[in-house]
């Protein structure tokens, strides 16, 4: 039983151990990126994704995928430097209307028992569209109240360790400790359960999806206020990284059953291993492999530890 409660807790820690695995090898061959400076160009761009992630995080704790993140991270971002940027009112009214068709699309997959990932995979092609008419080219302009936001520099620690930490603690206290999260997970986790109890599985997946764009409008918000400026393209690659990244974090696509700070190493890790290599001059593709392989690598290893967890209960 011992060993078995040992192998639970290791499982537990491997998105430690990668993050770990990940900064051993820049610490070796460029020491000098473990100053306050270096850290900050690291991770310069892990808040945005460790958001997107959140957002990820959130559908998947419904047993549902998200495959229209990255497209919505985009056109937050144009919006952002377009409407918000010139009218903001009318910029807010947007992102306020973004979540609530993300809601409304929620309640939609579980009244009509649709595979999220075949309306998900449309509603990415709405959001691209309507960024792409709202910023044809690349351009317009972060707001400066967000510009100055993004690149205030924290006392001590960088300002992206501070961020992600403070979002980890909040993700996880909201959705893992208090009684509201308990419930909305329990849709993913244990959806009889919540019918007996009468909680209601339209509501429950509504709010998360409406959750899920919350992060989605935060994560376009602060990449584009790093950017300074927008694309329609953006952020495409978030919709990838964010899923590998729950995964990264212990976050599997059944039973609703999440780690939010797990998920946020996970995001840090990607983020750390593509800046690393993108520091040294390496070619994109090389750095997208990087992100794959450290995955793999740590997927194995879960899966490893599984089954051996499976057969010490035997």
């Amino acid at each position: 039983m011992n060993g078995t409660l040992d192998r639970a807790r290791l499982r537990a820690l491997l998105p430690a151990f990668s993050l770990v695995a990940v900064l051993l090898p820049i610490f070796i061959l460029q020491p000098t990126t473990f100053s306050y400076f270096g850290i900050g160009l690291l991770l310069n761009l892990a808040v945005p994704l460790v958001l997107a992630t959140l957002a990820q995080l959130a559908i998947i704790t419904t047993n549902d995928l998200d495959l229209s993140i990255g497209p919505f991270v985009s056109l937050v971002a144009c919006i952002g430097a377009t409407l918000l940027e010139s009218r903001p009112l009318v910029g807010i009214a947007a992102l306020a209307g973004c979540v609530l068709l993300y809601a409304v699309v929620g309640a939609l997959v579980e009244i009509r028992q649709i595979p999220s990932i075949v309306v998900t995979l449309g509603l990415s092609f709405v959001w691209n569209g309507l960024a792409v008419l709202l910023l044809p080219s690349p351009g317009g302009a972060s707001p400066a109240w967000l510009t100055s936001t993004m690149t205030y520099q924290t006392p001590f620690i960088a300002a992206p360790i501070v961020w992600s930490t403070l979002i980890a603690v909040l993700g996880h206290l909201l959705l893992m400790r208090s009684s509201a999260g308990v419930r909305l997970r329990g849709g993913g986790g244990n959806p009889r359960a919540m019918r007996r109890f009468g909680w209601s599985l339209v509501r429950s997946k509504a709010t998360l999806y409406g959750v899920a764009a919350l992060f989605g409008v935060l994560s376009g918000l602060c990449l584009l206020g790093l950017t300074t400026s927008a694309d329609a393209n953006l952020a495409l690659r978030y919709t990838l990284l964010s899923i590998a990244a729950v995964i990264l974090g212990g976050g599997e696509f059944v039973g609703g059953r999440v780690s939010v700070i797990g998920a946020v190493l996970g995001a840090v890790t990607l983020t750390l291993a593509a800046s690393f290599l993108a520091f040294l001059n390496v070619s994109p593709d090389w750095q997208v492999g990087a992100q794959g392989a450290i995955l793999i690598i740590v997927l194995s290893l879960r899966v490893l530890l599984q089954q051996r967890q499976r057969g010490g209960v035997q």
